[in-house]
Formats: C-alpha cells, structure tokens, sequence
C-alpha cells in the first residue's frame, strides 16, 4: 500500500508525475478549486470584520470523500497544486476540506514536471505559504465585491445578464479610450519624396529619400510643396557629400514570460491567448513522447519573471557551444528586469531540456503543440545566445542649384548573425533591400534617375488586439499572468467587445456599461488605482501589510458609491438589430437577441408572438450550386461551417469559407 499521497491539481499530471514516484506514492487530482464563495450571494461577512464563507464547490462531494479515504490511508500527504498564488490557495483549501492534519501534511512545489523537479520537491517540503494565500483570497473577495455589488445594478438600470468586474471593466475602459481616440483623429497631410541614382557597375539603382537642407530636416506638406522642392532640383547635379559606417548591436530576445508568449504566439502563429495557454497547458502537464513515456516539455506557464536556474543556463551554454559554436554562447545575456510586480520566485517559460529539439518530438505533438513548442523552445535557445552585429552604413547626398537639398540612404549588412541563427520575431522588419552601399566612396559618380513623390496620412492609433491588450495591461501592472484571458474572455462573452480580423471593437452595450462605470465608479475603472491594488496584493503577499486591513478599507466607499448610482442613474434603453427576416406569423422584422447559446433571431411582438428560430449569419456569397446565401452554421461540437440557407433541400457544405471567385 502507497504510503503518501501526492495531490494535484490536474489529471493530466497525475500520469506523468507517478512514473516518477514509484510503489510508495500515490497521486491523486483536485480538479482545480474544491472550495469557494456561494454563488447565490456574496459570501462575505459584512457583519463580522468581512470574514468570507467559503462551501464546497457543487460537484465536487465525491472527490473530496474519495480524497478523505485516501489522506486517512497515507503516512504523509504532500500538497502539490500549482506554484503560485492560486496553487497556495487550493491547497489551503484541500487541507481545510479534508481535515488533514498538519503534522502530516506538507507543500511541495515544482517549476517543471521533471523527474529530478519532482525529487528535488520532496526533499525540500514546507508549510503552505499564507503570504499566497491572503494575496489570493483579497484579490477574490475584492472581485467577488465588485462583481456582486455592481452586477444587478446594471440589470437594473440596463438589461440582465450583463457583469462588472474589477479588472474586466478597466479592460473594457481602455478599449473604449481607445476607441475614442480613434474617432476623434484627424489625419494630416504629408509627402516623401525618393530620389534614384545609377551608380556604374551597378546593376540596381541606389534610392535616397528627401531629408532637408543645410539648416536640417524639412516635412513637405503639400503637393505645392513638393513641387517646390522638384522644380528647383531640376538639372541638378549630385555628389556624396558624407558618408559614415558604423556597427549595430542586436540584443538577443528575453526568454517568454506568459504576456509575452501570448503576444508572439497571436503575432507568429495567429493564435488567441485562450488557445496559447490552453496548448502551453498541455506542454507543461506532459505528452506522451516516444521512447519516453509521458514528458512535461515546459515549465510552468503562468510567470512574470524572465530568470532562468543555474542548471537550465548551464544547460543551455553546452548546447549553444557543441551545436553552433563558442562565438554563439551569449556572455552578457539580458537579466531580469526587476519590476516592483514581478513574482521571481518562477522561472521564465522554457524547455524542461533543451536536448529535446521541436525535431525530436515533432511526431509525438500535433500540429499545434509541436508549433507553439518550436517557437519557446527556439526563443530560450536565443535568450542564451550572443547579439547579432549588423555593418552600418548611412550616405549623405547633396543636389541642388540655387539652393542645396540633402538626401540620406542608410543600409545595414548583417555581419554576425549571433542568436537570429535561431529565432526571429514574428513583426522584425526586413533589413534595407537597397542597393548595398559597402563600394560607395566620395568619388562615386553618380547620375540621376527619376523622383517618385508619395502622399500620405498620419494613421490613427491601432484598434486593440488580444496581444497588444495583454501588453498593454502587464505595462500598466493591471492584472497578473492568471487573469489575462479570463478578463478579455469575459468582455467577450458579455459582448462587451467583439472581435474582428484580430482586432477588438466596442459594441453599443459596452459603450454604455463604460459610460456607467465611468459615471457613477470613477475608482474602479482608474488605471491607477486598480494597479494600486496589484500592489497591495503584493503587499500581502510579503506580509508587510494585512489583508483585511485593504477591504475593510475598500468596501464602505464601493457601498457608498452603488447607493448613489441606484438613485441618481437612469434607466438605459438598447434597441435590438432589427434584419431584413420577417416573422412568417405576423409579418414583423425579426431581431437579434442572445441566449445562452449565442444569438438567435426573435419576433419583436412577444408575448403575442412566440416566434423564434436560429440566426444564421450570412457571408455574402452566394452558393456555387443553386445561387441562394452561404450562412454560417455549427456543428453540435461548436465547430463552424458553410452551408446553403436553403439546406437540406441543397446539399452544399464546406469546412473552409467559399470564395466569390471560380
């Protein structure tokens, strides 16, 4: 019989963890939370100093009796949930619910799921951290606080269904502020003006764009301008009046952390950050690797911290040497960048070995895995290794009659390709393609060929992306490695925002909850104070402040503030999209409305007419076999297709989206 029990937290560790651990150790799984706040009300004692009541999590009974038995059984039990804030709480909470003694029980932790990590653990148990555990259950009780108190006010005053939250609604602000921005731009007029030379003996022209004068750089506004500046170069001459080279160092990239994993997976592999961390998820728990059983190929996911333990760097030094060379071992590689809200106790996110090349795995992974896999592990190999060096050159050249006029080329000629051997960001800009500029001296003649003047606009700022929210909220300290997709993934099913090509868009609801949280909770949508609260969370976490202290300090003004609003707002009307449908019973448009099943299409006259049927959104393509509208369908597994509207009377379906074009 196993004499201690290991309890994690997934069921797809559990298989990878006890092969490491032998007869003696039983590993058993938590599925997550098995403790938390009702959900029918706030579960928070106002009365008592804010005490929280935390039940069992509905479903979850029979485990926890099965965990009971087994915890009675073992000599030891080892609490092995994840190494974060969230991990500690679990634990916690497993702890309370099974009643295990304290004598018996300790916490383990490990970074990666690794044979020699999961030994290491065991030979180093502590206590749970209530550091971790107050930080956590502050964050859930000041969440829990906002969400339940400000929620059925906007049923009230806007429709059912709708949430606040604490970080969501400072998302949400952002996309609005932006959003904003974006409408009240207004584009200015500018000109650039290239001028071509041919230069002997080479076959491309070398192509130099209009700088200014002698007194510095000018910006042609105007067509007049430009035309300006053309006519007085007319039968100009031209010679070099400088030329400067110079080297360019390239730093290698950081190792990823969860912000910027999701960042360069949405950029490199057109994933959303759900999907990123879903993989990653899989990567750290373990595959099922030929010849080697089941293996977590990265460590843990969820950090903020760019270090990397003496071993892995070791590791990766004898690698980089043997594989490329010792030119390619990276010297000074970039430390971390210490940030007040950076949790160091995590590793950056990495290979759990850096022998096990994306090649070697390449047929035990899908097509996903074995692609987000490639993209760490390329990207931890080239944190390791030494800068590129780039040869600059830049080129002055002088025109003019009456007047003279600068023109600049620059190129740049990769000298040492150094860690881009490996890795190169998804958005890198191409080098120069110019003509190379290495043979130029002063006495090159040169001869002029043509001027290619180009208009353009300033460009408003970009809409949102999933990446570049994410960015924007770790810059800001808004949120931690956690909360990312949950926060966006909620605005998203409330329909606060919706998502287009890649881009986030506010929809009128979203408008509208902005306008009221703005309005009546100024504090909860500041960027400022909801970073604040980051680091009071920290705070706690360290013990250098205690966590009731920051409710009790945050409670009385939120219940102040939601009074207030429930007597001062008014009640706030949004029509329903009206379609070109009509109700075959009373002939009425027909309207969108959302279920739980996403939208479907309703006759405005209810009660008197009960008529609903499924929306099906149109591409505006017609269908290659019978010429009616190509809809969008779903398969029962929520899977999307094309199809006919005129199905099942024409049989035309297909996977990818048809085109308008044969």
């Amino acid at each position: 019989m196993a004499k201690n029990l290991v309890i994690v937290e997934s069921p797809a560790k559990v298989k990878t963890i006890s092969k490491f651990l032998g007869k003696n150790y039983k590993v058993e799984a938590s599925n997550g939370h098995v403790r938390d706040l009702p959900k029918s009300s706030m579960g928070i004692d106002m009365e008592h100093d804010y005490e929280p009541k935390y039940i069992t999590i509905r479903g979850k009974g029979d485990l926890l009796a099965g965990l009971r038995k087994e915890a009675k059984k073992a000599d030891r039990v080892y609490l092995a949930t994840d190494p974060d804030r969230e991990g500690e709480a679990i634990s916690w909470h497993l702890a309370a619910a099974l009643n295990l003694d304290p004598k018996k029980t300790s916490r383990i932790t490990f970074n990666e799921i690794t044979k020699n990590a999961i030994k290491d653990s065991l030979k180093n148990p502590r206590d749970i951290n209530m550091g971790l555990v107050d930080a956590q259950q502050t964050r859930r009780i000041l969440d829990r606080m906002v969400g339940y108190s400000i929620s059925p006010l906007l049923w009230q005053k806007v429709k059912r269904g709708l949430s606040a939250g604490r970080v969501q609604s400072v998302a949400l602000r952002l996309i609005c502020d932006r959003e904003e921005e974006i409408g009240a731009f207004v584009p200015v007029e500018y000109w650039t003006l290239d001028a071509s030379f041919d230069i002997k003996g080479e076959k491309k022209p070398l192509t130099a764009r209009f700088y200014g004068d002698e007194k510095g750089k000018i910006e042609i506004r105007s067509k007049k301008e430009l035309d300006t500046i053309i006519s007085a170069l007319k039968g100009a001459s031209y010679n070099i009046e400088e030329i400067k080279k110079g080297e360019r160092v390239k730093k290698s990239p950081r190792p990823f952390t969860t912000s910027t994993l999701q960042q360069e997976a949405s950029k490199a592999l057109n994933f959303p950050i759900a999907k990123t961390m879903r993989i990653a998820q899989q990567l750290y728990e373990g595959v099922e690797i030929k010849g080697e059983g089941t293996v977590g190929l990265i460590t843990y996911l969820r950090t903020d911290s760019v270090r990397i333990s003496d071993e892995a760097a070791a590791a990766a030094k004898d690698y980089i040497s043997s594989n490329y060379g010792a030119g390619y071992v990276g010297e000074n590689v970039a430390a971390n960048k210490k940030n007040g809200n950076v949790q160091d106790a995590h590793e950056a996110i990495r290979p759990t070995d850096i022998t096990r090349t994306p090649v070697k795995v390449k047929e035990s992974l899908s097509r996903d895995q074995f692609r987000l896999y490639q993209l760490i592990w390329r990207r931890f190999v080239a944190s390791r290794m030494s800068s590129a060096v780039y040869e600059t050159t830049s080129v002055k050249i002088r025109g003019g009659r009456d007047k003279a006029y600068i023109f600049t080329a620059a190129a740049s000629d990769l000298k040492f390709d150094g860690f881009m051997s490996v890795y190169v960001e998804a958005d890198e800009e191409k080098e120069d393609a110019n003509v190379s500029l290495k043979k130029i001296d002063k006495k090159t003649k040169l001869s002029f060929g043509e001027f290619d003047g180009k208009q353009h606009f300033t460009q408003p700022p970009a809409h949102f992306t999933e990446a570049s929210l994410v960015r924007t909220l770790e810059e800001l300290g808004i949120g931690r490695p956690s909360t990312y997709v949950p926060t966006i993934s909620t605005i998203i099913t409330r329909r606060y925002i919706t998502k287009e090509n890649k881009n986030l868009y506010v929809t009128e609801l979203g408008e509208v909850v902005n306008d009221i949280m703005k309005k009546s909770f100024p504090s909860i949508v500041d960027v400022n104070f909801t970073a604040n609260i980051e680091v009071l969370l920290d705070n706690i976490e360290e013990g250098s402040i205690q966590w009731k202290t920051v409710v009790r300090n945050f409670y009385p003004d939120l219940e102040e503030a939601v009074k207030k609003a429930t007597s001062e707002l008014e009640k706030v009307t949004i029509a329903d999209e009206e379609t070109d449908e009509v109700c075959e019973f009373c002939g009425r448009h027909m309207v969108i409305k959302y279920g739980a099943y996403g939208k479907f299409l309703a006759c405005p006259g209810f009660p008197d007419c009960k008529n609903a049927k499924p929306y099906l959104e149109k591409i505006g393509v017609p269908c290659p076999k019978c010429g009616a509208e190509v809809v969008i369908k779903k398969t029962k597994k929520g899977r999307r297709f094309y199809a006919c509207e005129k199905g099942p009377d024409c049989d035309f379906m297909s996977w990818q989206r048809p085109s308008k074009e044969k």
